[in-house]
């Protein structure tokens, strides 16, 4: 090739072709830097990172910079910290979106939306429980190899649990169902209070089961939260009956009220009765007394036996000008009848 050839500039095409390749270059280089370095990141404070090795645990890091080869060598799984508590609410115990539509249709055709979200209780009561769950990740690799199964798996634990409960007692010892029963039982009011700690343990327990049977999901239990309530179509009819019992309570406190005020007015009639009968008495009793003065002052004089004539005189006037006619009779002798009239006439004779 002559001087003249290799002197000779290159083409578009050449230069292009040589632009297309270093820049093809300098993006295979960046690519490579960027997978070499993927790996290296940094671990916030309150996770942990567990990392594997062609799918075998390698090793966990805790918080700060980790550096570890890139995938598919080794993959980077975050977890949380021990010591962050997590909390999960348990959709699978409330009413499904269908149910629900269903209520507000006030469509009651399917047995199967009908049920939705409810427990049975030992009682044959029906019951709505709302559980959240505060759990801590123990076990990082368990955690990591179970995945997207722990939530779910947690959820059928809960919801075990819940039915257990409930089918072991009535609505009384689940919430307050009649109001009238609050401290009427202490020992239901306690077994009320325990809810929360049985279904606590008895999750606990199968997590415990789960892990013996190689099944662990790598998690304990923190807390667990139970609130409990009544189904709508329930709540009214308890209102109601809530209702009618305050208002026959309300009717009997009325009652109570009136027979009290019936029985004041009887006791103050009765009082005053009596009193003006004991009044009447003592008249009639002062008056008998004053009458009869005389008669006891002539039984307590029988050595005065005029005295009797005495007052005879004073009072027969008296008594006689009362009568219309008077008929007198000779206490000595019978045999002459007197007759009183206008005229004086002599006795006469039979």
């Amino acid at each position: 090739m002559s001087e003249h050839q290799k002197n000779k500039p290159a083409g578009p095409w050449t230069q292009s072709i040589r632009l297309a390749f270093y820049a093809l270059y300098a993006l295979t280089l960046l690519a490579a830097a960027s997978w070499l370095f993927s790996n290296i990141r940094q671990i916030p404070a309150d996770s942990r990172a567990v990392v594997l090795h062609f799918g075998a645990q390698q090793r966990i890091a805790e918080p700060g910079l980790l550096l570890t080869w890139p995938k598919p060598i080794n993959d980077v799984v975050m977890v949380p910290a021990p010591d962050r508590v997590i909390e999960h609410h348990v959709t699978a115990l409330l009413r499904s979106n269908d149910a629900l539509h269903a209520d507000a249709r006030g469509d009651n055709s399917s047995d199967a939306l009908a049920g939705s979200g409810y427990l049975l209780t030992g009682d044959s009561g029906v019951v709505q429980l709302d559980i959240s769950v505060f759990y801590r990740v123990v076990t990082p690799m368990a955690y990591v190899l179970q995945g997207e199964h722990v939530i779910p798996a947690l959820d059928r634990l809960v919801e075990r649990a819940a039915v257990a409960v409930c089918a072991a007692r009535d609505l009384d010892t689940i919430l307050v169902a009649r109001p009238e029963m609050v401290s009427g039982d202490l020992n239901v009011a306690q077994q009320r209070e325990r809810l929360r700690a049985d279904v606590q343990h008895n999750v606990e327990q199968n997590l415990q089961r789960l892990a013996h049977s190689g099944s662990d999901l790598g998690i304990t239990l923190e807390r667990v939260t139970v609130q409990s309530t009544l189904p709508e179509t329930t709540v009214t009819a308890f209102n109601a009956v809530l209702t009618a019992s305050q208002q026959a309570s309300q009717a009997i406190a009325t009652a109570n009220t009136d027979a009290s005020l019936i029985r004041q007015k009887s006791t103050q009639l009765a009082d005053q009765t009596r009193q003006t009968a004991q009044a009447q008495a003592r008249e009639r009793v002062a008056k008998a007394q004053s009458d009869t003065a005389m008669v006891n002052r002539l039984a307590d004089s029988p050595h005065d036996p005029d005295l009797l004539a005495r007052v005879y005189r004073e009072r027969i006037a008296a008594i006689l000008a009362q009568a219309e006619s008077v008929i007198t009779v000779s206490p000595k002798d019978d045999a002459n009848l007197i007759l009183q009239a206008a005229g004086k006439k002599e006795p006469s004779k039979p």
